[in-house]
């Protein structure tokens, strides 16, 4: 179901922790990218975030945040772009799953879904913080902040043989601004607990995620387009790529639980048949609803109305998807471009035809 037409207030609550306000009550429910919509929409009525105060007007940051904000104001729309970011691909990856990110306006973001311990959870803390990284890194890049510009480490002749030159992503000032701005917050509440592990180890692994998929483009230079003399730089990789790493990463998540290991306390496999996990690993501690059923108060939707593929045996079957509940079936009229035609010059020419076809939805 799309968005309600409440006013506009919310982001992500539980997903850096960033402005965690409650969203007003409304029947409908609405996606996680409207909830984004509504709460960008909020902030630009009180401004942008250019002045100390609106720092201390964004409800749910703690004092900390609130410094490190008014030390960076320029920063501060750049992290909204990267929650946002965030909230864009998590939906596009779970678009065919029983869980798409979505959240109900009576409850804070997500409900409980996330307030547990659970692998979506783990999965919505390392995109944002990805998302964070990779906008201030871009922001970086493009010129728009006066405190960082291009990776100027990045230079000279390569191992390869060509030429470091051009604008090379600054990615170790997104990275750092992330782990400063976002893990402060788990910080703050003492880095021992168990959910203050997971959150600090699935934000790392979502900014890794970047690390591990930056990129070389190159430029070449010569007569007629040779390649004589080439130059390269080094590239953030697209949020898509990383949102793909990570979904992976949710698919084989590794369920942990907190143990001693010497003076410190740590996050182990729960099973100790399985293999200890990586730095670029997701982490989680509590087991997933099945998202069958609405639980108005958990925040989860349920998949009653949600769209299935008849044909596939995979999560977006009908038969996986619905539950075992079966599917209605509806005959729907679809408007599309057809006949097209290409008229010198230079224009494309199409008709418009209709096409009746069938719609699977869960019982």
């Amino acid at each position: 179901m799309g968005p309600g037409p409440t006013t506009l207030i919310c982001l992500a609550s539980q997903t850096l922790q960033l402005f965690p306000v409650p969203c007003p009550l409304d029947a409908q429910s609405e996606s996680w990218a409207g909830v984004a919509k509504r709460y960008l929409a909020k902030l630009s009525s009180v401004g942008s975030i250019s002045e100390e105060e609106t720092c201390e007007k964004l409800k749910g940051l703690i004092q900390r945040q609130v410094q490190m904000c008014k030390r960076n104001l320029e920063v501060m729309d750049s992290v909204r772009r990267g929650a946002q970011l965030a909230i864009e691909e998590c939906q596009y990856q779970f678009r065919n799953r029983r869980w798409n990110c979505s959240t109900l306006d009576s409850l804070p973001v997500f409900g409980k879904v996330v307030t547990q311990g659970t692998r979506e959870a783990a999965f919505v803390y390392a995109i944002s913080s990805a998302g964070v990284a990779f906008a201030v890194t871009r922001a970086c890049s493009s010129g728009e902040l006066e405190k960082c510009g291009c990776d100027r480490t990045v230079h000279g002749v390569s191992p390869q043989g060509f030429q470091w030159s051009g604008c090379s992503d600054n990615i170790a000032y997104g990275v750092a601004f992330s782990q400063s701005f976002v893990d402060v917050r788990e910080r703050s509440k003492g880095a021992s607990s168990s959910r203050a592990l997971m959150n600090l180890h699935n934000n790392e692994a979502g900014r890794k995620a970047i690390l591990t998929h930056m990129r070389v483009e190159c430029k070449c230079h010569g007569v007629s387009g040779s390649c004589e003399v080439k130059t390269c730089w080094r590239a953030v990789p697209p949020f898509r790529q990383v949102g793909h790493a990570l979904k992976e990463k949710f698919d084989g998540a590794t369920e942990v639980e907190p143990r001693r290991v010497g003076s410190s306390r740590a996050l182990v496999p729960r099973n100790a048949q399985f293999k200890p996990h990586t730095d670029e690993d997701l982490v989680y501690l509590e087991p997933s609803p099945d998202f069958c059923e609405q639980d108005m108060r958990s925040g989860v939707l349920g998949t009653r109305g949600r769209t299935c593929n008849k044909t596939s045996k995979a999560i977006d079957g009908c038969e996986l998807l619905c539950c075992g509940r079966g599917f209605h079936t509806a005959q729907v009229e679809l408007a599309e471009r057809c006949s097209c035609k290409f008229h010198w010059c230079c224009f494309v020419k199409c008709r418009q035809c209709q096409r009746l076809v069938e719609l699977h939805t869960c019982r």
